[in-house]
């Protein structure tokens, strides 16, 4: 279980005072919550075995309130933990008792659509799908496109690099975000990037995305819009063992072939989905690929073409191309859908998140299957097959004394696994409280202190959402004392 470090005795204390300077510092009467029922809701993330009640949550509307939250919280030595829409699978948005949540759910405004430079500036509180909603009747969109799409907030997308099905060819949020506008925890307010493609100077916005909250706050945002594609039509395979579809998988990208998505469910995966989206997905089947090209009609064809002459290799018991939009939406609404659906066989699961070569696949699914079956889980695996990132779901009991205990214990080796193959502990969903423990399992203490150094560059407290990612302890005295 993830240990969290006692609260500061001090802050605690000092809460009804805390809460007083908040509400001067923003104009919204609602704009701080501090009642234990409606503070509840902010008390944990996705990641719902961890739970712990924040100091309060404020809720900013501008760059201005925020840094002046931002100013008073270094000043007053108040953690932060910045927060999305709270759909962080890791506990990268896991308040801590003597922290302060700053949610952005108030800050939705569209700032400039600019389709000359293909770009959009929008405050982070709009969601992943709300993006293409503002562009798509003007034929663009938004590329990444996580599962959690219709909830999850463009902060959020930034924190953790979110990717999606569709980033095997368009790239992960780094791949489509421009320029930030970003508030330090002293208060401090940057522009990082901009409507260009390369901005000058270190690459600071890349240091940013996939950061986690540690950095700063992301109050504005500058994003690359794509032309909607002439077409896309995505095909089911199934096959008759998960090994088989792993390698087909591998010998698509080995051709050159970049379909738009290559997504891979196994059997509980796709009979759990298949109850509760009614996409037409076969049953008898041990795994199942969907792979969607885009492009005009002959290009789709012939794209289709090629891919069913790779198929062929791997004997698939099964294969059906969408012929009508409907279909398509249809085969696409039980992916999205997936995680959701597995509630239906089981009480709680984690959904694991970690990269591996492509070339690694069937064996990285033999040993995952073989690690849940030595803890007694079953796991049902549903991930994006194209690039490598694995998202298996060890399903499991909380009820069930030691069950969460072992589930983690199963889920960190099914991570370890994915470093052994050459692979890293996460793809999308960040490293958060999950996988903090493990980051020794990846990198080496000099790597460490070098990326716990960066973060004192910005945050020379260790305010912003401190406790996460890296390992606690012994190495962060070490630090502090050399300095």
């Amino acid at each position: 279980m993830v240990q969290l470090p006692d609260p500061d005795p001090e802050i605690l204390a000092a809460r009804d005072e805390i809460v007083a300077a908040l509400r001067t510092l923003i104009a919204a009467p609602d704009g701080v919550i501090d009642h234990p029922d409606e503070i509840k809701p902010y008390e944990t993330d996705a990641l719902t075995a961890y739970k712990q009640t924040p100091l309060a949550v404020v809720l900013p509307e501008t760059t201005a309130e925020c840094s002046r939250i931002m100013r008073y919280c270094h000043q007053r030595g108040v953690k932060v933990v910045a927060r999305g829409a709270g759909t962080s699978l890791a506990g990268g948005a896991l308040p801590l008792q003597d922290a302060i949540v700053v949610g952005v759910s108030k800050m939705t405004d569209i700032l400039d659509v600019d389709y000359e430079n293909r770009t959009i500036t929008l405050q982070p509180g709009v969601t992943n799908l709300g993006v293409t909603d503002v562009v798509a009747a003007d034929g663009f969109f938004y590329a990444p496109d996580p599962s959690s799409q219709l909830a999850c907030t463009i902060a959020g997308n930034i924190g953790m690099n979110s990717g999606g099905a569709h980033c095997l060819k368009y790239g992960v949020t780094s791949n489509n975000l421009l320029g930030v506008e970003m508030v330090l925890p002293t208060g401090e307010i940057v522009r990082l990037g901009g409507k260009h493609l390369d901005a000058g100077g270190l690459d600071l916005l890349g240091l940013i995305t996939g950061s986690e909250g540690m950095l700063g706050l992301i109050t504005e945002a500058t994003l690359r819009i794509i032309h909607s594609p002439e077409g896309a039509r995505p095909i089911l395979f199934g096959f008759a063992t998960s090994a088989a579809a792993g390698a087909c998988v591998d010998a698509i990208i080995a051709s050159g072939i970049i379909p738009v998505a290559i997504e891979f469910m196994d059997k509980p995966a796709i009979h759990a989905t298949e109850r509760f989206a009614h996409a037409g997905y076969p049953l008898d089947v041990e795994a199942l690929l969907i792979v969607e090209v885009e492009g005009s009609n002959a290009e789709i064809d012939d794209l289709l073409g090629r891919i069913q002459a790779i198929a062929a290799a791997y004997e698939p018991a099964y294969e059906r191309i969408a012929r009508t939009s409907a279909e398509s939406l249809a085969i696409w609404k039980g992916r999205k859908s997936a995680f959701g659906a597995i509630g239906r066989i089981s009480p709680d699961y984690f959904c694991m998140d970690g990269t591996i070569p492509t070339g690694k696949l069937p064996e990285a699914l033999a040993r995952i299957g073989a690690i849940c079956d030595d803890y007694g889980f079953q796991v049902a695996n549903i991930f994006h097959a194209g690039d490598g990132n694995l998202h298996p779901l060890i399903l499991y009991n909380a009820n069930q004394p030691g069950e969460t205990e072992r589930a983690e214990a199963c889920g960190g080796d099914i991570l370890k696994l994915c470093v052994e193959l050459g692979g890293c502990l996460t793809g999308e969903h960040g490293v958060g409280v999950e996988k903090r423990d493990l980051m020794t399992e990846q990198f080496s203490e000099i790597e460490l202190d070098l990326q716990r150094r960066m973060k004192r560059v910005f945050d020379p407290k260790y305010l912003m959402n401190p406790h996460k990612v890296f390992p606690l302890a012994e190495p962060l005295r070490r630090l502090e004392a050399a300095e």
